[in-house]
């Protein structure tokens, strides 16, 4: 068994033991929850969406909408309004 004091700020560290045997590192999510009294703590993920987790990893030498133009061809044209006698 292992403990750890609560600090005034509500934080616990984690026993190295624990960080090595997880991989626990600076940054990594921990998701809590409350089960019959006690507290279960659990690696968790950074993002809800797995794209989330590529976001600054691609590059592509472009602009994004440049590259979903090759792949789907250009974007209508969005009309123009027209202008009434008061906004002139």
């Amino acid at each position: 068994m292992m403990k750890s004091t609560m600090s005034s700020k509500g934080q616990l560290t984690v026993p190295i033991e624990l960080r090595e045997k997880l991989g626990l590192e600076a940054g990594t999510v921990i998701q809590f929850e409350l089960r019959d009294g006690a507290i279960f703590m659990r690696k968790g993920t950074r993002s809800h969406h797995p794209v989330d987790e590529l976001f600054g990893h691609l590059h592509v030498g472009k602009p994004v909408d440049d590259l979903l133009d090759e792949m789907r061809g250009p974007r209508p044209a969005v009309p123009r309004k027209k202008r009434t006698a008061r906004q002139r």
